[in-house]
């Protein structure tokens, strides 16, 4: 398994001194231990074997966007690549899960078309550089996370550099800028990692279901509108692979690159329970027999969603799931959104 990960020394910390880390660090000494994976696990969304909660490290702002940093025990979690997931096991150095969240400020939206890259400097000098993933899970909803391992405790340097988006942004979010940088300052102890508070779900787990998520005064919900509270008209629904798919018509596409008498199309993939967005999809739209490829957009109003400037006005549409979300799972979703395939939207 390739690590998105990168150690380097200075000052007075030695090779001999980082070779013991793996027994300073090992899962024994740590007061959680990841149960094992649920077995007979549904095709769908269910409830994982545990939940715990998480270290909350800072807050920062740079223009209109913040950034939260937070942490919690390692975990276990799956890559996707098209269809198929490929676990990633927590190894014994693992020193915690670490997770970035990215939004703007005046919105609230969530911003997933990024890829952010995180450097720490340690107490010694000592730098440990990370590209974390783009996740999904039951109580964040949309986050970049990864393992990462620290060689000792103390203070860190953090800095989360973001480059440009990669996907179309309307409105108040059209103004992204191609860079941006947060800083904060981690204090790493294992007593405080061992506090946070962790338990299993013996009776629910493995059914369907999902945790609520996590009420943060300081970070956004980060779901998008329930179907009935989707601006336009809304056209139908549908599901694949327990993905919940919404359509709505608006009838202004200005600020989607087409005129004020244009319809815009706008299709809105959701976890069930929690209504988190999918991002990272490949969506097509067939509108009176024609298809067409669906562009993946951050609007303000809408959040995260796939959307067109059909040539016809999509009153009957029908969609196809070209690509499943490619992006990686925490427990209890890596079952679900694999499917591919095409929908018929209920009115």
């Amino acid at each position: 398994m390739r690590r998105r990960r990168v150690l380097s020394t200075a000052g007075t910390l030695g090779v001999a001194a980082l070779a013991g880390c793996t027994d300073l660090f090992n899962l024994e000494e740590r007061a959680f231990s990841a149960p094992p994976v649920v077995e007979n696990r549904p095709n769908a969304v269910y409830y994982p074997s545990h939940v715990e909660q998480m270290q909350m490290v800072g807050m920062a702002t740079e223009g209109a966007y913040a950034c939260a940093l937070s942490y919690t025990y390692p975990h276990r979690f799956w890559l996707v690549t098209g269809t198929h997931t490929n676990r990633v096991t927590i190894e014994s150095a693992d020193t915690m899960h670490l997770m970035v969240s990215l939004w703007h400020r005046d919105s609230g939206t969530v911003i997933s078309d990024v890829a952010p890259s995180v450097r720490l400097t340690g107490p010694s000098g000592e730098t440990v550089s990370n590209t974390p993933w783009s996740m999904l899970s039951q109580p964040m909803g949309f986050h970049f996370g990864d393992n990462v391992q620290l060689p000792q405790e103390g203070t860190y340097d953090v800095s989360v550099a973001v480059g440009a988006p990669s996907a179309t942004r309307t409105g108040t979010l059209g103004d992204a800028p191609n860079s941006l940088s947060f800083d904060f300052t981690l204090d790493y102890a294992r007593s405080t990692l061992r506090n946070i508070e962790w338990r299993r779900l013996p009776e629910k787990q493995g059914t369907r279901g999902a945790i609520a998520p996590m009420d943060m005064e300081m970070l956004p919900a980060g779901t998008v509108p329930t179907a009935e509270a989707m601006p336009g008209s809304v056209r139908g629904r549908g599901s694949i692979g327990d993905a919940d798919l919404v359509a709505t018509n608006l009838d202004d596409a200005t600020r989607f690159g087409g005129s004020e008498g244009d319809t815009y199309l706008a299709v809105s993939p959701r976890t069930p329970y929690n209504r988190f967005p999918l991002p990272a999809m490949g969506v097509t739209a067939i509108v009176e027999d024609t298809e067409h490829d669906l562009t993946e957009t951050l609007d303000p109003t809408l959040g995260l969603h796939y959307g067109v400037v059909p040539n016809a006005d999509p009153t009957t549409v029908s969609l196809r799931v070209e690509t499943p979300p490619q992006i990686a799972r925490h427990e209890g979703y890596e079952t679900a959104f694999l499917e591919t395939g095409t929908v018929q939207l209920d009115s």
